[in-house]
């Protein structure tokens, strides 16, 4: 649970003085693990958050002056409240830039609000009932296997369309950086994968396009007066690049 008053080392870890050994033993934080889960990420300080940048970019922490590796796989799921921002911080575009995909849950169905209802006042603990469906190895492999599906150039040339599109657009002050497609292309060559294709096509881009390049611009304060939002500039855009046709470019 990320709050104000939580500290960089409570996330990333900190050195401590050992008597009997007359040295300093680092302790792993919670950044530790396979999966980190920052619930309501903004309201923790931004000194705070900026301990993920490492973290995050280079699936490392350094403490100390020593740099400690992190696991494998290694990924960050993150939560803010869209709605309540009384006592938050907004995360800075280096930090967004990290994040792969950005999603608005909602509510649940109504079928899952019934499983939700009928299970209320259960007392046996929820992770009691789970097993594992994969084991690290195979997610490591599963990752390594997207090398192999296929872009044709005039696809890549199509992601870099739609990037370049972003940073001319003129209500943006921030378009797309080039960490922002690769991170496009990695996640259309994981769709395909999904889907049993060892190529991507355009429509694996203009579906998941939406998920990955919006949290990534910044509106000009002017354009955000007139209620310009990414995600509806991210959709002009789209329909204005002209996809690229089989077998031409």
């Amino acid at each position: 649970q990320f709050t104000p008053d939580l500290l960089p080392t409570d996330v990333t870890g900190v050195s401590v003085w050992n008597r009997g050994s007359d040295t300093f033993e680092f302790r792993p934080g919670p950044v530790f693990s396979n999966v980190l889960l920052a619930d309501e990420i903004n309201r923790a300080s931004p000194k705070t958050q900026s301990a993920l940048l490492e973290a995050m970019a280079e699936r490392q922490v350094t403490s100390d002056g020593v740099t400690h590796q992190l696991a494998s796989p290694f990924m960050v799921i993150a939560t803010q409240n869209p709605i309540e921002h009384e006592g938050t911080y907004a995360l800075p575009e280096a930090q967004l830039d990290r994040f792969l995909m950005r999603l608005e849950i909602g509510y649940p169905d109504r079928a899952a609000e019934l499983e939700i209802l009928a299970s209320h006042g259960d007392t046996s603990e929820p992770a009691d009932h789970l097993t594992p469906v994969l084991t690290s190895a195979q997610i490591r492999a599963m990752s390594a296997s997207l090398e192999g599906v296929y872009l044709a150039p005039p696809l890549q040339g199509y992601l870099l369309d739609l990037a370049d599109a972003t940073r001319r657009h003129p209500a943006l002050a921030l378009g797309l950086s080039t960490r922002g497609v690769l991170a496009l292309q990695r996640i259309v060559r994981a769709h395909a994968a999904a889907e049993g294709r060892a190529y991507a096509t355009p429509d694996d881009v203009k579906k998941l396009a939406r998920y990955v390049i919006p949290h990534r611009l910044l509106v000009t304060p002017e354009s955000r007066m007139r209620g310009a939002r990414p995600s509806d500039i991210v959709t002009e855009i789209l329909d204005g690049v002209p996809v690229p046709r089989p077998g031409g470019g």
